[in-house]
């Protein structure tokens, strides 16, 4: 076939598979340190038949009288070819500048750290002091790669207009998410302040717990892992029983995660590993990496339990799926609901009790820790994504700069976020809502099993039995439908702000 035919859409979904499997397969080897540069931009290069403009308007035709089910699958794929002719032009500059990532160095009392050792680094550094220190030559040797962050964001941003027809960046997100994303945040502001007096309390008493007397009034970012971490629980929550703890968790559901032929676990702490926990879902329900790096602390284990709500999800999709319903979804709302609802496992004080021989009230000091993570993350990506509505709102005439970005943040959380920050802590397609939908809907969706179940839902078979119903649909259903389906509203933020303590 040569590089200008132009395919039907079983024939391009076949492609696009390899095409997704190979740069999933690249992504991960970066990832989890295996190679030290990338190369997604020979992948790209090699596939670049699937992605032309020519193909699009094909699929878009394609989408005419057809069944609803067909019109999605057919949607989903016109979107990754659209999102294809962007990393085409794109994987260029991007591979550049991870590689000059990777490469880059900070001498920290003579030793010459990476940026991800560095970053990993400060999960666990025990001093105040040398926390701000060694975050501070990170930010900013983070920074000086904020002019080809700017630039590939700008490159991305006329190149996604120019293919759909529409300009403006918050308008393609509603229309590709399917919501509004203004009235997400109306919903969520409304939610965030309802909340403030919980988490107001909340957060001076861990604060104090866990930064101890010698911190500041606003510590600063620098110190947001050190808290996810729980660090001064690190003797309870140890490094070497998390992944005991965190399997005998999942059988208790009826999940034998060690024993899916599909998901494959890389435990292995390496120097060039990235700190952050994932799951690349190469090729669902046969190829489903997940990836941690275990430091010591509690925050192993949600993030081992997180990651694994989305490989279950992945690996337990129903192979006769179409593949786009398999891998490709409108967004991440939906997995991030299954990731979000095992790890909300951690938040239960019969968890604590039960694995860690605390006492009743032990487990439930240990459990508000982690409801105190929680209410500050929610807010944290609260506040993110009013920072992104105001970045695109204004992106047209400013060409994205960092107003607003500090002063929402540290308002919201109490921690001081530099400015400088604003480019490296954005996601992508305003992953941020997916991310807060996620928060509301397990929140929901933890209401409807202990309505269904009972309040040890989280230790009960029937619970495994219900999520593995909703994983056989793999990726076709929205977060919304799941929202419909356990006769909630969307945007009933009512649940979490119970959970946070509101």
């Amino acid at each position: 076939m040569s590089t200008t035919a132009i395919r039907t859409p079983l024939e391009y979904e076949e492609r696009l598979a390899r095409y997704l499997f190979e740069r999933s397969e690249e992504a991960r080897a970066v990832r989890v340190g295996e190679k030290e540069t990338s190369d997604q931009a020979t992948i790209v290069e090699r596939y670049r038949d699937l992605f032309t403009h020519g193909q699009v308007g094909a699929l878009h035709v394609a989408e005419d009288d057809v069944p609803d089910e067909e019109r999605e699958r057919l949607y989903r794929l016109r979107k990754t070819c659209e999102a294809g002719i962007v990393a085409a032009e794109l994987a260029g500059q991007e591979d550049e500048l991870e590689n000059a990532i990777l490469a880059a160095r900070i001498l920290w009392r003579g030793e010459e750290l990476p940026l991800r050792t560095a970053q990993a680094r400060l999960a666990v550094l025990p001093s105040y002091r040398d926390r701000d220190e060694l975050g501070a030559l990170h930010n900013a040797e983070s920074a000086r790669f904020n002019d080809e962050r700017r630039a590939l964001l700008t490159a991305g941003d006329a190149l996604e207009a120019e293919l759909s027809g529409v300009a403006d960046a918050i308008e393609r997100s509603d229309e590709e998410k399917g919501i509004s994303l203004r009235e997400l945040e109306r919903a969520l502001d409304a939610a965030s302040r309802s909340g403030t007096p919980a988490y107001d309390d909340l957060r001076e008493r861990w604060f104090a717990k866990l930064l101890g007397p010698e911190r500041e009034s606003v510590p600063t970012s620098n110190h947001s892992s050190y808290l996810r971490r729980l660090s001064p629980l690190e003797s309870t929550y140890t490094k070497e029983r998390s992944v005991e703890v965190c399997v005998e968790t999942l059988r208790r559901l009826g999940f034998e995660i060690q024993s899916i032929a599909g998901i494959r676990l890389d435990l292995d702490d390496r120097p060039q590993k990235s700190p952050r926990a994932c799951v690349i879902a190469s090729d669902p329900p046969n190829v489903v990496h997940l990836i941690t790096r275990a430091q010591g602390g509690l925050h192993d284990y949600q993030a081992f339990l997180h990651e694994a709500g989305h490989a279950l999800h992945y690996a337990g999709c129903d192979p006769a799926l179409p593949y786009t319903f398999r891998k490709i979804s409108r967004d991440h709302a939906l997995t991030e609901v299954y990731s979000y609802i095992v790890e909300a496992i951690s938040r239960e004080p019969g968890w604590h009790a039960e694995h860690f021989g605390l006492s009743d009230e032990q487990a439930v000091e240990n459990a508000e820790a982690t409801t105190f993570l929680e209410a500050l993350l929610f807010r944290r990506y609260t506040a993110k994504l009013q920072f992104e509505l105001e970045f695109w709102g204004r992106f047209p005439d400013d060409g994205g700069t960092s107003t607003g970005y500090s002063e929402r943040l540290t308002a919201a959380t109490g921690i001081h976020y530099p400015v400088e920050s604003f480019l490296s802590d954005m996601d992508s397609g305003f992953y941020s809502a997916d991310y807060l939908r996620a928060w509301i809907r397990s929140a929901q969706l933890r209401r409807h099993l202990i309505a269904e179940i009972g309040e040890d839902w989280w230790r009960r078979p029937e619970t495994g039995e219900r999520l593995r119903e909703l994983f056989r649909e793999g990726t076709r259903p929205t977060s919304e439908e799941i929202a419909e389906r356990i006769g909630s509203d969307p945007l009933d933020a009512g649940p979490l702000l119970h959970e946070l303590g509101a």
